[in-house]
């Protein structure tokens, strides 16, 4: 059963497969979630059980205080600082290569500079591997949003507005991505790849075309 459940945490779509430092930030603190709230979960069920056993006498302290405020509280704020320090360390800092993606319904369009100046692709992000890249999103239309699980975070694609997301592949290969927000009938159908380079072949002489 748990090999089952483990298998659902890997795949080209699963922010628990890495490819790159700040998804695998993001992993760690699903994981520390994960591991907080089975924590408090234990404490819940110990509680109950103990509940159906006879009556004896407790001590207010431990179990009120001890358990039910200060464990609890203890948990919570270490993943409270957690998901901070995480938040800060997947922020825009510092100098980055910087590409565009832009959205409609139901496509995206990406630029990335180029030898000869901006090099435009449908369907198609490229960057380089092994370097920060900071992702300028707009929209024509209405709200979608803009999703490498394997890279890093998601960022929403905002129609009069440029938002900043920084991904990092840590090695050269291809990339899922998608619109991680309803944005209509055709919704499904707005997936994309980002193809991270060798930096010794950067920029690329010859990009992919537009997946068919």
């Amino acid at each position: 059963m748990v090999p089952l459940v483990l298998a659902g945490c890997k795949g080209p779509l699963s922010a628990l497969s890495p490819a790159g430092p700040i998804a695998q930030d993001i992993a760690s603190l699903w994981w520390g979630l994960l591991a907080g709230a089975m924590a408090l979960a234990l404490m819940v069920f110990v509680l109950v059980a103990l509940g159906f056993g006879r009556p004896r006498a407790i001590t207010e302290g431990r179990w009120v205080f001890g358990m039910g405020v200060w464990f609890s509280l203890g948990v919570l704020s270490l993943i409270l600082i957690a998901a901070l320090w995480v938040g800060e360390r997947i922020l825009p800092h510092g100098p980055a290569l910087e590409v565009r993606a832009h959205a409609r319904q139901w496509a995206w369009s990406f630029s990335h500079p180029g030898a000869e100046g901006p090099v435009t692709s449908e369907g198609v992000l490229h960057i380089p591997a092994g370097r920060p890249v900071d992702v300028l999103i707009t929209s024509t239309d209405v709200i979608h949003s803009f999703w490498v699980p394997q890279l890093g975070g998601k960022m929403d694609a905002i129609p009069g507005r440029e938002n900043r997301l920084r991904l990092e592949a840590a090695r050269p290969g291809t990339y899922e991505g998608l619109c991680a927000e309803f944005c209509g009938l055709e919704h499904a159908a707005m997936r994309f790849e980002v193809i991270a380079h060798d930096p010794a072949q950067w920029p690329p002489v010859s990009p992919e075309g537009p997946r068919p």
